[in-house]
Order: structure tokens, then sequence, then C-alpha cells
């Protein structure tokens, strides 16, 4: 983004990211000893309101009192008036934050943006103007994919992702807090990367503590985050709200005609639009069954916050105490840990190919679950790497307390499984059985024999 600084022309740029992502910190910190005006939205305010903070952010910066303006070309020519009186030698920031909540229906901010970057900004060479918003949906919408003013004016677009757990521990390791590899993966787990959420850890706190403070307790920073978080996002929130929550039940994933079936809802343009936005935000995600582009694509709930908040913290409202050390022993918890190192698994693939040498082979990632059939008794596998050189890694995922051990039982059901895929599918290629986990897998003669490769959590740092 620092390039902008040296751009010989103005330049457009959209910044995207979920919420709590840290796209106004980044922005800020590189470019905000730059702004020449600055106004963030408001939530749910109408355009009377964002007119009025529009009136006082430019007085701020301009050091003029001007009357309110009555609509936004009036603000764009007060705002304009503005800029003329700026030194032209150097770059002059404009930001825009929350642009969603500015542009209400019917107020013309969009196509009064528009022709103020097509009819001033752009023909100058010192502006940078920013734009930015947690509903990404609706900036590539409303602005990536305009067909009208804004049509390929954006010269720039940043989405920011959240942390990798690697980066992830970095962050925490800058402010001073340590955790081991296995409460690292634990905490992200049950956070994600955000950073908004990670930095509600205190140095000192071990994993268990930290999560009873920050989701349990009644003053918790996270106890009340779901519903803030989607109705920040979304419009008419309560559909993406129903479809996530249908989502947590079912950590493999459902088709479309299952997610319908289980809210007793219709296909229809509603139900496609929040199903669009949810995953262009990236709190869902399409898996892809094996040797198959399009159909049979199940979607799966990627957001960790939003599946611990479900699986833990809204049945869980009384607090007491201890809560969730006592929900740490159960049966619910081992299942959530089982799935939640899956999706950690499919989200640090790049991490797993570099363990197994082969970053620099195409691969195609996906999973498969056959149910029973006449033919046979129906497998399922995690994760699937197909490879370009003619090899595929069936990939087991395990998360135990200590390292997984290989009985004569599973050490059969693993043969028949890789005998059952090969059938299934009809493959040629080379298959290796590997084994993901997150304390190794114990030696023994079973699984000296089946693993052909194996990779450990300490992999993903």
């Amino acid at each position: 983004m620092r390039g902008l600084l040296d751009s010989k022309r103005s330049e457009f740029v959209a910044v995207t990211g979920r919420r709590r992502i840290g796209k106004t910190f980044l922005i800020d910190f590189l470019l905000k000893e730059h702004y020449c005006f600055s106004m963030t939205g408001i939530q749910h305010a109408d355009m009377s309101a964002q007119l009025v903070n529009f009136g006082v952010k430019l007085e701020e910066y301009s050091k003029i009192s001007r009357p309110k303006p009555r609509n936004w070309q009036a603000a764009f020519l007060q705002l304009k008036d503005h800029l003329a009186t700026l030194d032209p030698g150097q770059k002059q920031v404009i930001f825009i934050d929350e642009l969603p909540w500015i542009a209400s229906p019917r107020s013309g901010f969009i196509q009064l943006l528009a022709h103020f970057w097509n009819d001033y900004l752009s023909k100058e060479k010192h502006f940078i103007l920013v734009i930015c918003g947690s509903a990404t949906s609706w900036i590539t919408r409303r602005v990536l994919n305009d067909a009208g003013g804004l049509h390929n004016r954006v010269t720039e677009t940043i989405h920011l992702q959240p942390f990798s757990l690697a980066e992830a521990g970095q962050f925490l390791l800058e402010k001073g807090i340590k955790l081991s590899e296995q409460d690292m993966a634990r905490t992200y787990m049950a956070l994600g990367g955000v950073p908004f959420y990670l930095e509600k850890i205190r140095k000192g706190e071990s994993f268990p503590v930290a999560i009873e403070r920050i989701c349990f307790s009644p003053e918790g920073p996270l106890k009340d985050e779901h519903g803030n978080l989607y109705q920040a996002l979304f419009n008419n929130a309560h559909l993406h709200e129903k479809i996530v929550s249908t989502l947590t039940a079912h950590p493999n994933g459902m088709s479309h005609e299952d997610i319908l079936k289980s809210m007793g809802a219709k296909k229809g343009g509603s139900y496609q639009r929040a199903m669009l936005e949810l995953t262009a935000s990236g709190f869902v995600v399409e898996n892809r069954p094996f040797g198959k582009k399009k159909r049979g694509s199940l979607y799966r709930l990627a957001d960790e916050y939003s599946i611990f908040y479900h699986r833990f913290i809204r049945p869980n409202s009384k607090y007491s105490p201890g809560i969730w050390q006592q929900l740490a022993m159960s049966q619910s918890y081992k299942i959530w840990a089982g799935y939640a190192f899956e999706s950690l698994c499919h989200k640090h693939i790049a991490s797993i190919k570099e363990a197994l040498g082969i970053r620099a082979v195409y691969t195609e990632i996906s999973s498969l679950r056959v149910p029973d059939s006449q033919d046979g008794r129906g497998f399922q596998i995690d994760l699937l790497i197909d490879r370009k050189d003619d090899t595929i890694n069936i990939c087991e995922i395990k998360f135990h307390g200590g390292p997984f051990q290989i009985t004569k039982e599973y050490y059969e059901e693993l043969i028949e499984k890789r005998q059952r895929f090969i059938e299934f599918t009809g493959t040629k290629k080379q298959i290796f059985l590997t084994f993901i986990t997150n304390h190794g897998v114990r030696m023994n003669d079973y699984a000296t024999e089946i693993v052909d490769a194996e990779v450990r959590l300490e992999a993903f740092f």
C-alpha cells in the first residue's frame, strides 16, 4: 500500500475483509499522516445523520465552518472546494470507512462518488481515494462489479484475510504473550485468526483461563459478539444467522437442498443472496467432492468463532466459575476439537504441502463421503490432495491429547478404506496414506506398515 504514495497518478483503492479483521487499523497505520479528509459511516443512520457526520468531519480537516450539506451532491462540492486548497505536490488521502453504511438506498451516494472520481479526482495526480467496508459482497457488487460509473475505476483492491496459525502466534508474541503450539492451535480453533479476538488474550493466561474469561464470563468481550457480528455485516441478517446456525449442526457440510429443508425454507433470491454474502465474506466455504467440478457441492461453516459460539457459548449463557474447564472434559468438546482441527488443516493446505515436499506441485483439494450401499460399507475421507504428479494423498486428520496410536482394528479399517477409494473412483494414481496430527503418530508395527507420510502440528508454524 505504501507504493501508492509514489504513484504518478491518482489512485482509487478498495479495502475489504470481514468485521474485526483490522482494515481500518492497516489504513490508518500506513496512510493516516496523509489524510486530507476521512469519515466513517454510522450504522443504521439515515441520510440526514450521515450528512451531518460528513459536515462535522469536513470542518475538522478544513478548519472552515460551512452549512450542513442538504444532499450528497452539495457535500461533494464542499469537499472539492476543500481539496482545491491543498498542496498538489504531495499525496492527499481521502478515506471513506464503512461505505455500505453511508450509501443508503435512494441516497445517490454511489452515483455521486463515481462522478466525483471520474470528473475530478482521476484527472489529478495527487489524490488517493480509499474506500473500506466489512460487507465484502456489497462492495464487490456495488463498486468492484458496478456496471455504471464505477466500472473498472478501482485501481487497487486489497482483501484482508484472517491471520494464519503462524501469524496469529507471531501477533501474540509481539504482545509479549507466548503460548505453546498446542494451546495456540486450540485458541485458533476457538477464535480463528481475527486480530480483534486474539488481542483479548492477556499475558500470563493459559488457554482455558483465557477462553473462559473472554467467552463465558458476564463481562466477556466475545460473549455477545455473535449478534453484533452479523448485524453489522448484512442487511436482514436474521436469514444469514439462520443459515449459520443450521450449518453449525452439520460440520461435514450440507447441500443447498439440505440447508433449505432443515430451515423449512424455499429456494429463492433472498436465500441465494444471503449464501453468496456469507461465502464472499469467508464465513461459509464450498467443498467439492472428489472428482466433481460443481454438482454435489457441500457448504461448510468455516468461521471458528461462530462455530464455537453455537456449540458452547450460546447453550451455556448462565455462567458459573470453571464452566469452560468442565466443558473441555465433555464428549461434545472432543467432537468439536476433531472437526475444528480438520477445518484448521483445510485452511493451512500450503503448510501441509510444504511439509510433504510438494509445494511446487499443482494440487486439487477435496474430501469424500460415500454412504453405505449394496456394494459395500460406506467410508469418509477428511482431506484428499489430488496431485498433478499422478499421486493422491489420502489424509487422516486426528486431534488427540497425545500421540495417536493405530490399533489392529483401525489398521484393517484403513486398508479397507484405501481399497474402497480405489474401487469407487477407478483411479490409477499412486495412493499415499497421510496422517495429520497435533501430537504425531505413535510408531508401532501397524503405523510402520500403513503410514506413508506424516504431518505434525509444528509444520503449521
